[in-house]
């Protein structure tokens, strides 16, 4: 994670804060809103030179949608599309597997700890979406080293925080694992060569 080198974070914390009014606009769920999300997928997905499935764009689409379930969801990929269309992710062109990850399960948790508009008009929380979309792409901001990267990530995000506690606690219990499994093992070479003597 995080292993190149991406482009200035400044650049990217600047799209943000100047997001068009079009991108900030409610998206169509049922006959409310204005903005089909996943035709707006698509456009970014073909800017960056993909193709996008039925199947990927359904995540998107407001065919099954609740207004009170999906809309701050829906407005927050809206934003996260902006971001996406900038020069430097257009010529960087990540994988569409990195992109649609980001845009289906990461926003959905970061949606779930504030409403969208806060990504545009909060400071620290325009630069946890910039840093959380890098790192889910692979790039670190211009500058930055892995630990100095990872460190201010984890310090703005408690959708970041969340995942590296979670992402600790499967290691500390794949070491328990282990080191019990290594016991069991010796216990029974231990009783299997006193069986035998």
């Amino acid at each position: 994670m995080m292993e190149k080198s991406g482009p200035a974070l400044e650049i990217l914390l600047h799209r943000l804060a100047e997001t068009p009014a079009e991108f900030l606009a409610e998206p169509r769920i049922g006959k409310t809103g204005t903005v089909h999300v996943a035709a707006l997928v698509n456009d970014v997905l073909a800017l960056h030179g993909q193709r996008a499935s039925l199947a990927a764009l359904e995540h998107f689409s407001a065919a099954d949608a609740d207004v009170r379930r999906d809309r701050n969801r829906l407005a927050l990929v809206m934003i996260a599309l902006w971001l996406l269309a900038d020069d430097w992710f257009v010529a960087a062109a990540p994988p569409q597997s990195q992109v649609l990850h980001l845009l289906g399960s990461v926003v959905t948790e970061l949606a779930q700890a504030g409403g969208a508009h806060q990504f545009v008009e909060d400071p620290d929380r325009r630069e946890e979406l910039v840093r959380v979309t890098l790192a889910r792409l692979d790039y670190r901001p211009d500058g930055e080293t892995l630990a100095q990267a990872t460190d201010r990530l984890s310090r703005i995000s408690g959708v970041e925080r969340k995942r590296l506690l979670e992402a600790s606690r499967v290691a500390e219990q794949r070491a328990a694992d282990i080191r019990a499994a290594l016991a069991r093992k010796a216990a029974e070479e231990s009783a299997d060569k006193w069986s035998r003597e």
